[in-house]
């Protein structure tokens, strides 16, 4: 009995060791990386869910991992998934310089390849490249837009937002990162005919367009540099997206003219992508314009008067923010449960929180870098990186305002114009582009590094 006894007992304290492991296991694995396959994340929202990183940083700065130079002049961010980055730049192939999407393997470092999307820019491209489903889609100044093989770099289709879609080009050309949702692929050519357009993500064939209406006197009928994002609500799955004549919703299923908010609108530009959160959009523009906070509800007509049938949907005011308030210029914001985290001020980035549903502001404090900062959030914090390349950690914590860290990235030949590019964090390696460079920073905590 004794020894049957010591058996069971061997064996039960096998299997609690097993379980607990995997449930180590399991639980150590919410931690590892999810892939970061177009603008702002996954869900275009700018939140990485990665956990065990840095609580603060040393003095200096996390470790500086690798970096690498070649991407030429741009604005745009990364996308990283399966091993490989995919940016854009205006590089030189060949003899000529030309507008490009880039592929890297993140093991060796090296260029995979360089797919020509359109003639250069000025200070380069905007987009951040979109990859799904073995393909990549970008947008170029121009209004080029590809759709390239994601292992070969081999352009599949093409079609350009001017010629082929009657689209209307920005003062600072276009700078959208496309959006693909199921089969669609989605994008804002802009002007009344084409605010925006689906399209076969495999060929590139018009699936519907959806033609502008007039909402209002401020701004211009044009795309503007924002990017469409998905919401569910009224009864209606729609795409939401800031243009240049202000914030519109677009029925998903027929790209049917849902509703348009005018008072958002400015005459110079609209920058920063919408946040969603169930029937709720919160959304922000400079150039002394403001912020808002819209609900959407669904509404009937004389056929159907009920609102759960879905027939249209309306867009609500529930407050708005003036200039001097919150206004925010191009580093966009991000929703951490009941709040909203951004900078404001044109052409500014001072750590502001907002209650979302009230528009309550629970604190705002001078910015630690210089410029306009773009904002990312994970594992607690909020990461600003500033236009003059500060960047800062700060507890995302809405009821008082902590600074955990700064520093500020090295200078390096070919980091031209204003540091502008949002960073991406993946596998607990924060990626900051600078035109020309990219720099790679180790933000794991040492747990983690152990468990690795």
């Amino acid at each position: 009995m004794s020894l049957l006894r010591t058996i069971k007992d061997c064996l039960l304290v096998t299997i609690f060791g097993v379980g607990l492991c995997l449930i180590c296991m399991g639980h150590y694995s919410t931690a590892e990386a999810a892939d970061w396959p177009q603008w702002r994340g996954p869900n275009r929202d700018g939140i990485c869910t990665e956990t065990g990183l840095l609580r603060s940083w040393p003095e200096g700065g996390p470790k500086l991992l690798w970096e690498i130079t070649g991407l030429g002049k741009g604005y745009s961010s990364l996308a990283v998934t399966n091993g490989k980055l995919y940016t854009m730049g205006d590089v030189r192939l060949e003899s000529e310089k030309v507008q490009c999407v880039l592929a890297y393997d993140l093991s060796t470092r090296k260029r995979l390849w360089a797919a020509e999307v359109g003639p250069t820019h000025s200070d380069g491209p905007r987009c951040t490249p979109t990859v799904d489903d073995g393909l990549v889609y970008a947008i170029g100044t121009d209004g080029n837009i590809v759709c390239v093989d994601a292992d070969t770099g081999k352009v599949r289709w093409r079609k350009n937002f001017l010629s082929d879609l009657g689209g209307r080009n920005p003062n600072w050309k276009f700078s959208e990162s496309p959006l693909v949702d199921g089969d669609k692929l989605l994008c804002t050519p802009g002007g009344w005919n084409a605010v925006m357009v689906a399209l076969k993500k495999k060929t590139g064939e018009l699936i519907w367009k959806c033609s502008m209406p007039d909402i209002g006197p401020k701004g211009r009928d044009e795309a503007g540099y924002s990017s469409i994002v998905v919401a569910e609500a009224g009864g209606i799955r729609q795409y939401v997206q800031l243009t240049n004549k202000g914030l519109i919703g677009v029925a998903a299923k027929d790209g049917r003219f849902l509703w348009g908010y005018n008072k958002i609108a400015n005459r110079t530009a609209s920058v920063s992508t919408p946040v969603v959160h169930g029937e709720y959009v919160f959304c922000s523009t400079a150039y002394r314009t403001g912020s808002a906070l819209l609900k959407l509800t669904a509404v009937g007509d004389s056929v159907n008067p009920a609102p759960a049938a879905g027939v249209g949907v309306n867009a609500e005011e529930v407050y708005f923010l003036n200039a001097r308030t919150f206004q925010n210029h191009h580093g966009g914001f991000v929703r951490i449960g009941e709040y909203i985290y951004g900078g404001h001020d044109h052409g500014k980035g001072k750590p502001t929180c907002i209650e979302m549903k009230t528009g309550k502001v629970m604190w705002q404090q001078d910015q630690p870098g210089g410029g306009s900062a773009a904002v990312l959030y994970a594992d607690g914090h909020l990461y600003f990186r500033y236009q003059d390349n500060v960047v800062a950690l700060i507890e995302a914590n809405p009821h008082r305002y902590n600074l955990k860290s700064t520093f500020t990235l090295p200078k390096r030949p070919g980091m031209s114009g204003p540091g502008w590019a949002h960073p991406v964090i993946v596998d607990g390696n924060l990626y900051f582009r600078h035109a020309d460079v990219l720099m790679v920073y180790d933000i794991k905590a040492e747990y983690r590094r152990a468990a690795q």
